[in-house]
């Protein structure tokens, strides 16, 4: 295959997004519809990636292309950028593109008569730039850069509407959150290079399978993996800094949808894949309990949220956990499943919330809304397949990359003993399906109907969306059943995008002595073995779970908020210390804003005593002194030195009178001192 071609379409795909972006912005003060060039940009670049996702289709399972130029270049020194063809690269950039470019669409209307509407599109071109670069990297500095391009534009887009408070704070919140995160990233790329002296991913498995490690410790090659993992809990909002995602809805609606479905949060979990053979078997096993807290902690949350958006953002970070524990049990392929899967059907969430909010005229609490399948049909269609999805049901892509988690957890339990993962997926899959259902059936079923017309009755008609909404909906709808992904509805390890990767199921990485198969006490051939009989042997017993969980979710909404026979007042006052813990988001915020904002107030104000006080009373104090020392050089000056010159001069004048008395000009008186001496002389002399 030629790589040049490859990396021509490449340039392409990569640079159209950032062309739109530039373009829009020069032509918004001469047009107002400057946005269609950011539209036509996006075209080309959905165009250019489904052209490198076709010409390599029948190889993806063994692509592996890298096309790299000397960046800058120093004695002993080269920083290199490029582009990796594989599969995880080629699927995710055109998966990247059809999503950003749906998104883009269904802004043409969501965002029409805002004041800044070609900024917005100039903005989402930049995030899909910024991402595209992360995607087809073939190394961790170019993917740097382009990480903290993707902080910047996320900044930009979620507080778009930056004069009001809440979305500028959000932005803000979000930034720095990320800056933790992305600390932590720069340290562990550096000590990659310091022991590599690359930062190019074959460069780096060449030295693993070599031998070399960071400090000739395995202990480093942990620390490395977790530092690297750092900016991944940072750009996916892993735990701990998680709530920065949730606030982040306080930007446009499609913008939630391109950052929970193709970019900033894919970006972290997309990293790890990427990196995966380098991380140790602790790293993994801190990957793990990391994203178990992660998927865990966010589902307890969302059922007690009443804006439409915050459920769904706390749905993404229970989704996001879910695949982050699975790369950490060795499910690599399953996770980048996950991934995909769920790209699609977080977005039409969160665009089919778009909707809602639009057709309600910017309402966006559910206790507000009811009854809405009436008057927006094509917008429930889509939600109820995605609710489908996401909870895991048969015959949707959900299903099938849900499953294929859930089977890892249990393949991992049956090999080491340890079932808590097990446990927190299995659980995550039902409070997924309690609270979404919940969603779907007070916003378009049941709920606050009486509400919804009474708002009608006072002239605000709610409408279904325009065509240019309603379709990116219909096509990710039809994105999130199980034909696109594999056949089988019941498994998607023989569909194209598994076969594809080639390391779905197994995901053993390469070999080396430092990963996750030291756990099961064998050989890696012998782990590889025994992951492959229980994959088997777990599948069907995991979905039976799976689907079970999911019912028994779907089964509790339905008696709650469908058949409504159970009084949800009775039970919040009954549990009310367990439901404003949930519903305070476990008061993760109010401690960070004790232990981080408080703290760091504190530390400022003691830091301004400490300068206050002392720096600036040692700078006062050696003026003080330094004014007492010259006042003393003064005295000394005036009264010594000068007294001194001044006496010289007094006395010199004193001569010079006495002097003057003797220099009449008169002869007589010269001759007369000529006598005069001439006697004291005899007389002086006489004596002698």
């Amino acid at each position: 295959m030629n790589s040049e071609f490859l990396s021509t379409i490449a340039i392409i795909a990569l640079f159209a997004p950032l062309a739109g972006f530039v373009s829009t912005l020069l032509l918004k003060k001469w047009t107002k519809n400057a946005h269609y060039a950011e539209m036509f940009f996006i075209g080309v670049n959905v165009v250019a990636a489904g052209t490198l996702l076709v010409m390599t289709a029948g190889d993806l399972h063994t692509l592996h292309i890298i096309s790299s130029f000397n960046w800058i270049q120093f004695p002993g020194i080269t920083f290199e950028l490029g582009f990796q063809f594989d599969s995880l690269s080629i699927i995710l950039l055109f998966g990247v593109a059809l999503i950003s470019f749906l998104v883009h669409t269904f802004s043409l209307q969501y965002m029409h008569g805002d004041k800044r509407y070609s900024r917005y599109f100039a903005y989402l071109g930049i995030f899909t730039f910024s991402m595209n670069g992360i995607v087809i990297t073939n190394n961790l500095l170019m993917m740097y850069i382009f990480w903290e391009l993707v902080g910047l534009s996320s900044y930009l887009l979620i507080g778009f509407w930056f004069e009001k408070t809440s979305a500028s704070d959000a932005a803000k919140k979000a930034f720095i959150a990320n800056r933790f995160g992305d600390f932590g990233m720069l340290a562990g790329i550096l000590l990659v290079f310091v022991t590599f002296g690359t930062f190019s991913f074959d460069g780096i498995k060449e030295g693993l399978l070599s031998g070399i490690l960071p400090f000739n410790s395995g202990f480093w090659l942990s620390v490395m993996g977790v530092l690297l993992f750092c900016g991944a809990i940072g750009k996916s909002a892993q735990f701990p800094l998680h709530v920065w995602l949730p606030d982040a809805m306080e930007g446009p609606t499609p913008v939630s949808a391109l950052i929970h479905a193709a970019t900033m949060v894919a970006a972290g979990v997309y990293m790890v894949i990427k990196i995966y053979f380098l991380l140790s078997a602790d790293a993994l096993l801190v990957i793990a309990i990391i994203g178990a807290l992660s998927a865990l902690i966010p589902a307890t949350i969302a059922f007690t949220q009443y804006d439409i958006k915050k459920v769904l953002a706390y749905s993404t970070l229970s989704q996001l956990g879910l695949m982050v524990m699975a790369i950490g049990l060795g499910a690599f392929g399953n996770a980048f499943f996950h991934l995909m899967t769920h790209a699609f059907f977080k977005a039409g969430l969160f665009l089919a919330a778009g909707s809602v909010i639009y057709g309600m005229h910017h309402e966006q609490d559910i206790r507000h809304m009811g009854g809405l399948k009436k008057y927006m049909p094509k917008t429930f269609l889509a939600f109820a397949i995605y609710t489908l999805a996401i909870s895991g049901v048969p015959l949707t892509s959900g299903f099938m990359s849900k499953d294929a988690i859930l089977n890892a957890t249990m393949i991992y339990g049956s090999l080491t003993g340890n079932w808590i993962f097990a446990v927190v997926g299995f659980g995550v899959t039902f409070l997924t399906a309690f609270y979404m259902f919940r969603l779907l059936f007070r916003v378009f079923i049941k709920g606050n109907i009486t509400g919804v017309e009474h708002h009608i009755s006072h002239g605000h008609k709610v409408h279904e969306s325009p065509n240019v909404m309603v379709v990116p909906l219909l096509v990710l709808a039809a994105l999130s059943l199980f034909p696109f992904f594999s056949f089988n509805p019941l498994s998607g390890e023989n569909g194209w995008l598994m076969k594809g990767m080639n390391f779905a199921s197994s995901a053993v990485p390469d070999g080396l002595r430092y990963t996750f198969m030291a756990l099961a006490g064998t050989s890696v051939t012998g782990y590889t073995e025994s992951y492959f009989e229980a994959s088997h042997h777990y599948h069907y017993i995991a979905m039976a779970l799976s689907l079970l969980c999911a019912l028994g979710g779907f089964g509790l909404a339905y008696t709650v908020y469908f058949k409504e026979k159970v009084n949800t007042e009775t039970y919040k006052a009954k549990f009310r210390p367990v439901y404003t813990f949930l519903y305070n988001k476990w008061y993760f915020d109010e401690l960070y804003e004790v232990i981080i904002v408080k703290f760091t107030l504190l530390t400022s104000r003691v830091l301004f005593w400490f300068d206050a006080t002392v720096v600036d009373g040692l700078v006062n104090l050696t003026a003080f002194l330094t004014r007492k020392v010259s006042d003393l050089g003064g005295l000394f000056d005036k009264y010594v030195v000068d007294g001194f010159v001044n006496f010289t001069a007094m006395f010199t004048g004193l001569i010079g009178l006495f002097m003057r008395k003797l220099q009449t000009g008169k002869i007589q008186t010269y001759v007369a001192f000529i006598v005069v001496s001439i006697v004291l002389l005899f007389f002086f002399y006489a004596r002698q």
